[in-house]
């Protein structure tokens, strides 16, 4: 009972997670465009900067922005943060569900840092306010001027730095949950404030700090570029081949590249300039960048799948995954906090490793993914284990 009450909380705060990104995310997306494709027409109220007609659902919209307070402020003013605060606080709770509570597992690797789980959640949690306070102090100084700088600066530091402490899935569980930390503060601590101090000023017939809506604008295109690169992440943990691999954290600054990039693209369109189609160039190079770095074997050269002195059979590798992996996956797991076969494959039969050959391959000899590295008992796989199942792979994986 107990076991499946706690499958179903982490389903639910899956999808309440999901459900909250896409609001924030289209939320984001929508109102760069909107911002961007307004235009100054002629007839405009006194105080509006631009309008731009749109049609959806059978109906037509006029979005006319005010610059200045307009002449009769409405009784109610729609502020859009709680999608981003939802995002933060459903990311937050399936952080604790999954990755804290099994952070031997999901968070630990003795080769990059032998830490025990209370030290890699402590670590972890500290990371995300020192990461939000490092990045705030950027901003606020003169290498805020320059996003690219900062972007370089900041993020690709980072990403280095928790390879460095983490396992490669709780490197990029790290960096996710801290880009998403960096953009709902942003939120909380910088857009929402800065616009009520400017709907404050207009309101008493001032004219507001010029600055509090360039910070707010710069932190708004920073959380709009950002978008892409944390939708990676969020379902890169399904993706060895991303996280479990030697380059991994060059991979991660990568990603932030192509996902900025694209987003370039889209919001130079938007502004109605000429469309940078080299973006899709530099979007495209950067993901066969990825593809061959992916290549490049386990996280760690100590892992890394030794061939055979003779091409390995299926008996050889059936004995191989059996012995390492049949613990957690398997249709009853003996694995202790594992209620169900991870990813619903099992693993407990000659026929069962036929069947979930690639599966085997990606995680276990093309990358170091398996077994988890941070459990004390489930045995290590050794560097002639992965090559013998990838000799089989590679020769098709033949069933006898």
């Amino acid at each position: 009972m107990q076991t499946i009450l706690w499958e179903w909380i982490n389903f639910a705060l899956r999808w309440t997670h999901v459900i909250a990104g896409i609001a924030w995310i289209g939320s984001s997306f929508y109102f760069v465009h909107l911002d961007s494709s307004l235009k100054k027409r002629p007839g405009l109220p006194e105080g509006a900067g631009g309008e731009a007609w749109q049609v959806h659902g059978g109906g037509f919209y006029n979005m006319v922005k005010y610059l200045v307070a307009p002449e009769r402020m409405p009784e109610e003013l729609t502020w859009f943060k709680w999608e981003a605060y939802a995002t933060w606080l459903s990311g937050m709770a399936l952080l604790c569900v999954l990755y804290y509570a099994g952070a031997s597992i999901y968070m630990i690797d003795p080769l990059t840092l032998n830490l025990s789980p209370w030290a890699a959640v402590a670590i972890s949690i500290a990371l995300l306010a020192v990461g939000w306070l490092a990045y705030n102090a950027l901003c606020r100084s003169p290498l805020g001027n320059d996003d690219v700088k900062l972007a370089a600066v900041g993020y690709v530091f980072l990403a280095w730095l928790s390879t460095m402490i983490f396992s490669g899935r709780g490197a990029y569980m790290q960096m996710g949950a801290l880009i998403g930390t960096m953009m709902v503060a942003n939120v909380a601590m910088v857009i929402i404030p800065n616009q009520r101090k400017v709907v404050k000023a207009l309101i008493a017939g001032e004219t507001p700090d010029p600055r509090l809506g360039a910070e707010a604008k710069q932190r708004s295109m920073h959380n709009n570029y950002l978008t892409l690169p944390v939708l990676f992440v969020m379902i890169a943990n399904h993706y060895p081949l991303s996280f479990a691999s030697r380059w991994n954290w060059v991979i991660l600054a990568i990603v932030l590249v192509v996902g900025a990039v694209i987003r370039h693209f889209y919001n130079t369109r938007h502004k109605g300039l000429p469309s940078p189609w080299w973006t899709w160039g530099v979007a495209v190079a950067g993901m066969l960048v990825v593809v061959f770095l992916s290549m490049a074997g386990p996280s760690h050269a100590e892992r890394a799948a030794v061939a055979p002195a003779q091409p390995a059979t299926f008996a050889d590798v059936s004995a191989i995954v059996t012995s390492h992996c049949s613990m957690c996956h398997a249709q009853e797991p003996l694995q202790p906090g594992i209620g169900e076969p991870p990813k619903g494959i099992v693993l407990d039969t000659p026929e069962a490793v036929r069947l979930n050959a690639r599966e085997v391959y990606l995680a276990a000899a093309a990358t170091d993914f398996m077994p988890p590295a941070g459990v004390a008992d489930i045995p290590p796989l050794e560097a002639e284990d992965r090559g013998a199942i990838a000799s089989w792979f590679n020769a098709g994986a033949p069933g006898e």
